[in-house]
């Protein structure tokens, strides 16, 4: 039987959150704002871009302010971010997909990020093509934490949610697993602490990716 593990990609398969932060900085500098301070705007990774902005800008998530950020994110993104992709994945990514798709399971993306960055953040850091499949939070009405993310994934890869795992560095990424049924595995080394991912109840903690496979081995791996 097929199984599945579905990845997020900030902080879980490349280390973008500071320059995600360099990027939101540059956005407010440019539109002459004072930018929030860094732990503020990281605080905010892992939300759909129109949520962040909203939230950091104090203003409705449709307001045009919101609308001009999203697009000089985009354009700053490809400026500050891609060209590091390839020396920001976090150690034993490459070796680990490698080996997790030598073992049959399918691999896929679940991103908060919109589908064309994730896009070629994945080609950047050149692991784009370990994945069947890529969502990104444009292509679903709710973004995580809803499930439409990862049920969107279940259903066309065709694979029953309990045999799929959901790896994640935020609370967003556990209830979203949770909310589709998949179990989860919360990695450490990224944005939430451990504590807060603890909080939100997940199938396993993980420290490195090394215990990322441990944990989607023993989880979903054939029988």
């Amino acid at each position: 039987m097929t199984t599945l593990a579905v990845f997020d990609l900030d902080g879980t398969l490349v280390d973008t959150p500071r320059g995600i932060t360099e990027t939101f900085t540059a956005v407010f500098t440019a539109a002459g704002r004072q930018a929030p301070p860094a732990a503020q705007i990281r605080a905010t990774i892992g939300l759909p871009l129109e949520t962040a902005f909203s939230q950091l800008m104090a203003v409705a998530p449709h307001d045009e302010q919101v609308t001009q950020a999203v697009r000089h994110y985009q354009e700053a993104f490809r400026d500050i971010v891609l060209p590091r992709a390839a020396h920001l994945l976090f150690p034993g990514v490459t070796d680990g997909l490698t080996a997790l798709r030598d073992e049959g399971i399918v691999l896929a993306v679940a991103t908060s990020k919109f589908r064309a960055n994730a896009d070629a953040l994945l080609a950047a850091a050149g692991i784009d093509s370990y994945f069947h499949m890529v969502v990104g939070a444009d292509e679903v009405t709710h973004p995580k934490p809803h499930p439409a993310s990862g049920q969107m994934i279940l259903d066309k890869l065709a694979v029953p949610a309990e045999r799929a795992a959901m790896v994640g560095d935020t609370t967003h990424d556990m209830l979203m697993a949770h909310a589709c049924g998949m179990r989860s595995i919360g990695v450490t080394y990224g944005v939430h602490s451990e504590q807060q991912l603890r909080a939100a109840r997940p199938t396993a903690v993980a420290h490195t990716f090394s215990d990322v496979l441990a944990h989607i081995k023993a989880s979903v791996s054939p029988r």
